[in-house]
């Protein structure tokens, strides 16, 4: 009966992730315990999984992403009652939203278990930004920009995955106040470098805004940390649009 029982998921093997901080940033190694509790009967756990997930603004309302996931672990048998820690390992891909402005990003483990239903333990966790991010971030603010907002949004810039995040940036200070309403980055980081698409929305009248001549898109690329050097071609970019 013990067995019939976890077929259908009652008295089945629980897992519950242990996270060393809520906190991290892409590209950094995170080295976490997994631990999971026999159920009613003895169990094959045919896999241990883990998937990084976000929620996206789609045509038609908000939809959820798995944007990575890792096999931890291979096939292993547990115990009923037996209580297991399994250290892990995996790595926060670039490319990975910030979690800024109201973005969410989780982790989810779930158990691939012979006869049972896949139990599964949600993390949220925060993903700040990289020192490169950080550094583009910086050069905008010197700029005289201010961030607004943030979204993740249905769209593809070459990744894998069906969304991008954008940051939206309004002039509070500095040489494009009353000249620009806004701007917007959309970034696509790897390991190497940074692909930064910009849209700029200069401010116009109505006839401009009907003829969507107010807006102008660029792009540029990146591979350090040096704020003074990403701000200038920032304003060299702003400026031949602006």
């Amino acid at each position: 009966m013990k067995r019939v029982l976890s077929s259908v998921g009652i008295g089945s093997a629980t897992v519950d992730t242990i996270l060393p901080d809520s906190s991290f940033v892409p590209g950094e190694t995170v080295e976490a315990t997994v631990e999971v509790e026999g159920g009613s009967s003895e169990q094959e756990i045919e896999q241990l999984n883990f998937a990084l997930v976000t929620r996206y603004r789609g045509d038609e309302g908000y939809e959820q992403s798995v944007f990575e996931r890792f096999t931890v672990a291979e096939a292993f048998t547990i115990g009923e009652g037996e209580r297991r820690e399994i250290p892990v390992e995996f790595t926060i891909p670039y490319g990975a939203p910030l979690t800024k402005s109201g973005v969410k990003v989780w982790l989810k483990t779930g158990l691939d278990i012979d006869w049972a239903l896949d139990p599964k333990d949600k993390d949220h966790i925060e993903v700040g930004a990289d020192e490169r991010m950080a550094a583009l971030f910086e050069a905008v603010e010197d700029l005289g920009f201010g961030f607004h907002s943030s979204e993740v949004e249905r769209t593809r810039f070459g990744h894998s995955h069906p969304f991008a995040q954008e940051f939206e940036f309004r002039p509070r200070s500095g040489p494009f106040t009353g000249d620009l309403d806004e701007l917007e980055l959309i970034c696509a980081p790897t390991p190497d470098a940074v692909q930064v698409h910009l849209e700029i929305d200069r401010r116009g009248g109505l006839l401009s805004e009907m003829a969507e001549t107010d807006e102008s898109r660029d792009s540029f690329r990146f591979d350090g940390t040096d704020t003074d050097s990403i701000r200038s071609e920032l304003r060299r970019r702003i400026e031949r649009h602006a």
